[in-house]
């Protein structure tokens, strides 16, 4: 087994996965909303995936990095446009943010609100179903100022080969249309962001589950390691057996 530790802990840690990939853990609280960010270490600059769900979440990040003396990140790319993938972002100066071009869109519209506390108040007045996501935003956010949204600056549409390796592969779904997978094949692991999960709550249906068929046309004898970003990580062999029909 790996040594990733994929429980909420007091502090963030990277724990190592396979090969050059480490990950820290998620929150499994579900009012905190804190997604796993991973990282594909390499001495020609690192690809960091997702960028934490708020500003001070990323300095977490960063400190955790220096602790474990990984290198510093070239490539800063999202999973999907999602609040708790992207809010960091503004607190990775330098990098190269790396997107779908559907994700851009929507981000550079989510750029444009005037995000506050009031603003997200009368969000949830005026749609009570964004009630849970709204105020795990709040909660993320210790400070509103100099907090910008950043889109990619480099986008793609089907599939994108890092100068490292890393491969980027768009597969869409039901969590969000620019869904996005990054799979490091030297060693052997595939990163799923969100992708597989159904829907956000407040644009759920009561018949709306996990995208099991997705994830099937994912699995393959290449990859040994799966990380989701609010999930267990799983082997080839559990990833199959939770998929089985």
């Amino acid at each position: 087994m790996s040594d990733t530790d994929e429980q909420g802990t007091t502090g963030i840690e990277f724990h190592h996965v396979a090969g050059r990939v480490w990950v820290t853990p998620f929150d499994p609280d579900p009012d905190w909303v804190q997604p796993s960010v991973a990282l594909i270490a390499d001495e020609r600059g690192s690809v960091l995936v997702d960028a934490g769900q708020s500003p001070a979440h990323a300095a977490e990040i960063q400190t955790a990095l220096r602790a474990a003396g990984l290198p510093e990140p070239r490539w800063l790319v999202y999973t999907h446009h999602h609040w708790d993938h992207v809010w960091g972002a503004c607190a990775w100066p330098g990098v190269e943010i790396v997107g779908h071009v559907t994700g851009a869109d929507l981000l550079r519209a989510d750029a444009a609100r005037p995000w506050s506390t009031r603003y997200l108040r009368e969000q949830v007045r005026a749609n009570p179903r964004l009630g849970p996501s709204f105020r795990a935003r709040a909660l993320a956010m210790d400070s509103w100022d100099g907090f910008t949204i950043l889109p990619p600056t480099r986008t793609f549409t089907d599939e994108l080969k890092l100068p490292t390796g890393v491969l980027v592969r768009h597969v869409g779904g039901h969590h969000a249309p620019d869904s996005t997978v990054i799979a490091d094949p030297g060693s052997g692991v595939m990163i799923l962001g969100d992708s597989w999960y159904p829907p956000p709550l407040h644009l759920r249906s009561p018949d709306d589950g996990p995208d099991l068929p997705l994830v099937r046309r994912l699995l393959t004898d290449d990859i040994d390691w799966y990380v989701s970003s609010h999930s267990p990580t799983m082997t080839l062999d559990e990833a199959r057996a939770a998929v089985a029909e």
